[in-house]
């Protein structure tokens, strides 16, 4: 390894979320300590990985080696710091490659960043931990028939319909009729094999990021999400239409509690590297979990950097944090 690891930033997606990867990689180019480190950002596109330099010109890499030259020299990459959100860098893909050429990485690994994708096998596997999990049916396109009325039975009205792979909260629907129902069930198919109805939960909305550093497990402050629309959808989340409370105005011992639950899940499916779990505060069915942000957003706005300053932290030190977890894994 170099006496000053070169790290490549790796942003971009196949899905809608290509945009918002590239904000959060501009974060962390911004705040990397570049004392310590020696940064390259990365971007997937066209299938393929470009070196992103000043004045805009690109460099193509060879994925199987991690190195590219420039001016003269060639210049391997030490860690890989993966900030792409949805398909492949959530997905497990971009795990697997980098495990296959040797480089270490900042997210959970192949096997966890691939389960917690779909979103009902992560609530039934963390429902085995007896936290109780949203409700929901899953519906695959090669199914014969998808019966809305047994939906409405099980689940009632309002209700989610959403890809079970995917984030952002992209082809997502809250339908109130068996007509919308059908109609968000086609668009969702659209970009997804399977699709999610989810029972509608009223309550408060909160999320807590968590992250592993030499052998502890560290609980950022919780957020509450209020949404200006019926829920925090796209626009919510990345066109100001919501309020994040930071930290989340909530009783000490309901804190715990979802700092508890979220250790417990952290550690049940073995994961590494900064994660964000996403709750609703039932009125009277108390917190109900609801998914896991294996790369969470990290613009300057974006939740987590909000609870990493609330902690009294900086990204810069988290960013190193990640980074060191990393290679000292490795």
């Amino acid at each position: 390894m170099s006496a000053t690891p070169v790290v490549a930033v790796l942003a971009g997606s196949y899905t809608g979320e290509h945009d918002i990867s590239l904000k959060s990689a501009a974060r962390v180019m911004d705040q990397i300590d570049r004392e310590v480190f020696r940064p390259w950002l990365v971007v997937f596109k066209d299938n393929t990985w470009w070196v992103q330099l000043p004045q805009e010109e690109e460099l193509e890499i060879d994925a199987s080696l991690w190195e590219f030259a420039y001016q003269g020299q060639l210049i391997s990459f030490d860690v890989a710091y993966i900030i792409m959100h949805g398909v492949p860098g959530e997905s497990g893909e971009v795990q697997g490659l980098l495990e296959m050429c040797g480089l270490p990485y900042t997210t959970p690994g192949v096997l966890v960043s691939s389960l917690t994708m779909n979103k009902q096998l992560t609530k039934t596997l963390v429902a085995s931990l007896k936290i109780p999990v949203a409700k929901s049916l899953l519906y695959r396109a090669n199914q014969a028939q998808i019966s809305i009325d047994e939906a409405v039975e099980e689940l009632g009205l309002p209700l989610f319909v959403k890809p079970n792979h995917g984030g952002s909260s992209l082809a997502t629907f809250k339908v109130k009729s068996k007509t919308e129902m059908v109609e968000a069930i086609e668009k969702a198919f659209e970009v997804d094999h399977e699709v999610l109805a989810e029972g509608f939960l009223p309550g408060r909305e909160l999320t807590v990021g968590l992250y592993k550093f030499q052998d502890t497990l560290i609980c950022l402050p919780p957020t509450e999400i209020v949404p200006h629309n019926e829920f925090f959808d796209y626009q919510a989340k990345y066109e100001g239409q919501s309020d994040e409370i930071t930290p989340a105005q909530i009783p000490e011992e309901l804190r715990k509690q979802m700092e508890a639950y979220s250790k417990a899940i952290y550690a049940f499916l073995n994961i590494r590297g900064l994660v964000r779990m996403d709750y609703m505060l039932h009125p009277s069915e108390g917190l109900i979990f609801m998914e896991i942000n294996t790369v969470p957003g990290f613009s300057e706005a974006s939740i987590v950097p909000q609870q990493i300053r609330a902690a009294g932290q900086t990204e810069k030190e988290l960013i190193s944090r990640l980074l060191w977890e990393a290679l000292a894994d490795h």
